[in-house]
């Protein structure tokens, strides 16, 4: 079976192993990369736009659009998934760490610009990037930013569409070019992104579980990995569960002549005191 992405050269232009799945080694370090909140956040999105491509793909192409018999219910479909492309972004806005994600999303360090001009922006050395990528690289956040202006673009075109009687001839027929060609291009970007998802298996195990193998971010996010918070080790899980089966039996040890429902403190005072 064929890898999902290739392994990437170092700067000695020798390849490296490929770290992408860290399921596949025992006692791999974990860090937590997204929340559930997250998670929820893009897989809903991501569902409400590939809905909204599909339908308008049948809608907009003409050899598609004849292999559909029910083109009102497609368009209704279409229609009220645009609108609600929105709705999980803004109720996303409740999650603390998804104001903090889109706080980085925002926001364009010099090593960003860097990652866009060099040619050699994903090299690895000694097991971790040549640049020092933060939680986002540079394309992430152009495709961040990108998808929610063609979401604001998409939601007002589609708005005059939907609801052409107060807006003049003009705007509607504006409003049809842009929303038409916008499609397309969003229609490129999803493909490349899935494409690029589908490639880096560390990357579509973070999204789909919240963790990732510290081995793939120190590749390819060499900045987070050093302040990413909540690293667990295989080794860490059982040495914490051994911890608490010890603690246990020292509390079950100190608390045998207590009398069932009694204090355990209170138990070991001694006779007389309050």
């Amino acid at each position: 079976m064929m890898p999902l992405h290739e392994p990437t050269p170092d700067d000695t232009g020798r390849r490296e192993p490929d770290q992408g799945d860290a399921r596949v080694r025992p006692g791999a370090v974990w860090l937590a990369r997204f929340t559930r909140a997250e998670r929820s956040i893009h897989h809903v999105t991501a569902l409400l736009m590939l809905v909204c491509l599909v339908t308008a793909a049948f809608l907009y192409f003409p050899f598609l659009a004849t292999m559909v018999g029910r083109r009102e219910l497609l368009k209704t479909v279409h229609v009220w998934c645009g609108f609600a492309l929105p709705v999980p972004i803004v109720l996303g806005l409740l999650s603390r760490a998804f104001r903090a994600d889109l706080r980085r999303l925002n926001r364009f360090a010099p090593h960003d610009w860097e990652w866009l001009r060099r040619g050699d922006r994903r090299a690895v050395r000694a097991g971790r990037g040549v640049l020092p990528v933060g939680k986002f690289n540079a394309g992430q956040k152009l495709n961040a930013a990108f998808t929610a202006g063609a979401i604001l673009v998409m939601l007002g075109t589609g708005e005059v569409l939907t609801f052409p009687g107060p807006w003049p001839d003009r705007w509607r027929t504006g409003a049809t070019f842009v929303h038409d060609w916008l499609f397309l291009l969003i229609l490129a970007v999803t493909i490349g992104h899935l494409w690029e998802a589908l490639r880096d298996r560390g990357a579509l195990t973070g999204m789909l579980t919240g963790r990732v193998d510290r081995e793939w971010a120190a590749r390819h996010h060499a900045g987070w990995v050093d302040v990413a918070p909540q690293a667990r080790t295989a080794q860490a899980r059982a040495s914490q569960a051994r911890t608490a089966q010890v603690q246990v039996s020292d509390d079950s040890q100190e608390t045998a002549g207590a009398s069932p429902g009694e204090d355990p403190e209170f138990a070991k005072r001694r006779p007389g005191m309050s």
